[in-house]
């Protein structure tokens, strides 16, 4: 397990806590991602180096960008080519790919020479450039592209799920997004349409990201939510709606914010300005044009009194107060604040 690093600020710079407030790393860096796997990429002169939860910097080399840990690599870029970082800064995969992705049941897709292939741990093709397009293996099973078409291989590279659509996405338990004629639906293991692709895609959201084992669908307008087993959960009818967090969404009705279960159905009424996802048994709602937190009966737990707050975090919240940020605990005391 990685230890628990919160992002604070100090003067415009940034630095890191831990879970009891105590300052880990330094506010010193004008811009920082967050902790992934146990790396954080923090930006030096418009290059990004990765940071260990300690503060100490992998700088064997700088990049234009750092993609996150996964399975102890990290893609990286250098000027426009693509390669894969190990987890004490060495480029042990070198950059000579155009794209690249993250890796995944020891495989990353990767494009070469305008056509994708599959790299194992080595750096060597497990599968070598043939496809038009690729994406991450799940469970076995990975979206590819072949004559303009999208299906899915298995790992020995040979079509599991025939061509059949525009483009497709890994697979999310046991469905896939697959898009046909600009709008996405669900494709399950054998290749059969769940849902007919149907959804429109609305810029700044995730579509057939599943959260709480739901996905944001958007049709006619009107947003609602399909579940991983390929069904529509909740029909679209709402003016807008969040991500499903400890089986809740907000949802709103009428410029109103509200939740609703996993059935659709109304537990919390629409009543505030503004609304968070739930985590940590909390979420963030805005009442009277101030931020506070309420329990998943609706009632407020920490009083609405912040100029911006976030969802918790292992027991923690970031919220900003007289434009100051600090970190609160479940029970509202403050645990870290920025100086004045």
């Amino acid at each position: 397990m990685h230890p628990l690093r919160y992002k604070i600020r100090q003067h415009g710079f940034f630095g890191f806590m831990d879970a009891s407030g105590e300052v880990v790393i330094e506010p010193q860096y004008l811009e920082v991602g967050d902790f992934h796997n146990g790396f954080a990429r923090v930006r030096l002169n418009d290059q990004w180096v990765p940071m260990d939860s300690l503060g100490r910097l992998l700088l064997k080399r700088m990049y234009r960008t750092i993609g996150p840990f996964q399975e102890g690599l990290a893609r990286v870029q250098v000027v426009r080519a693509w390669g894969f970082m190990d987890e004490r800064g060495n480029e042990v995969v070198p950059a000579r790919f155009d794209t690249a992705g993250d890796f995944s049941e020891g495989m990353a897709a990767v494009q070469f020479n305008g056509k994708t292939g599959y790299l194992n741990r080595e750096g060597r093709f497990a599968l070598k450039p043939a496809y038009s397009s690729g994406g991450a293996f799940r469970s076995g099973l990975a979206p590819a592209g072949m004559d303009g078409q999208c299906g899915f291989i298995g790992t020995d590279g040979q079509f599991v799920i025939e061509p059949a659509w525009d483009e497709c996405r890994p697979f999310a338990g046991a469905v896939a997004v697959v898009v046909r004629d600009g709008r996405w639906g669900l494709a399950d293991r054998d290749g059969r349409e769940r849902v007919s692709p149907q959804f429109e895609f609305v810029p700044g959201h995730a579509h057939g990201e599943f959260f709480d084992g739901m996905a944001l669908a958007f049709r006619d307008g009107k947003y609602g939510f399909v579940d991983q087993q390929g069904e529509i959960a909740v029909e679209p009818m709402f003016d807008l709606a969040g991500d499903y967090g400890e089986g809740l969404a907000l949802v709103e009705i009428n410029g109103a914010y509200g939740y609703i279960d996993k059935a659709g159905k109304l537990v919390i009424m629409p009543k505030f300005e503004d609304a968070g996802v739930f985590s940590d048994g909390l979420a963030q709602v805005r009442n009277n044009g101030r931020w506070g937190y309420i329990d998943t009966e609706g009632k407020f737990d920490i009083a609405p009194a912040y100029e911006a707050a976030w969802p918790f975090r292992d027991g923690l919240a970031r919220t900003i107060l007289d434009g100051k940020w600090q970190y609160i605990d479940r029970s509202g005391n403050v645990v870290w604040r920025e100086d004045a």
